[in-house]
């Protein structure tokens, strides 16, 4: 079964001869999807916090709907850490438009091994 699916393709040049490929989706079987922004500062643990930003895996516009998520932290105390998950439902906002709350805990790494947990919201959805 074919599904059609559009979008564009965004190649950054990283150092040297390396470089990579970003896949933007912006309709999946003839419906809109949009992403979401997200940021922000894990919980202080073993001495030290870490900071976070990304964006959400696309998602259809208009029906119910999560987004996943991934992103790796800042490199603070001689490492870091990724997060990854699901969020939750969409939020409408009264002036239009919606976001989705998340939290979770980051994987295990250190001198000390240990977590961080993290919470946040995303921002307004985008395209």
């Amino acid at each position: 079964m074919d599904i059609p699916v559009t979008g564009y393709v965004l190649c950054t040049n990283d150092s040297g001869d390396h470089h990579s490929h970003r896949l933007f989706i912006t309709t999946w079987d003839g419906r809109q999807v949009h992403v979401h922004g997200f940021a922000g500062m894990t919980t202080v643990d073993d001495g030290h916090a870490h900071q976070y930003a990304g964006v959400t895996a696309p998602a259809p516009t208009g029906v119910p709907h999560v987004h996943a998520f991934q992103t790796e932290t800042t490199f603070n105390d001689g490492h870091t850490h990724f997060i990854r998950g699901t969020t939750g439902e969409a939020v409408p906002l009264p002036g239009g438009g919606h976001i989705h709350y998340f939290s979770g805990y980051t994987t295990v790494n250190g001198r000390h091994p240990h977590v961080h947990a993290y919470q946040g919201r995303t921002g307004n959805e985008s395209m």
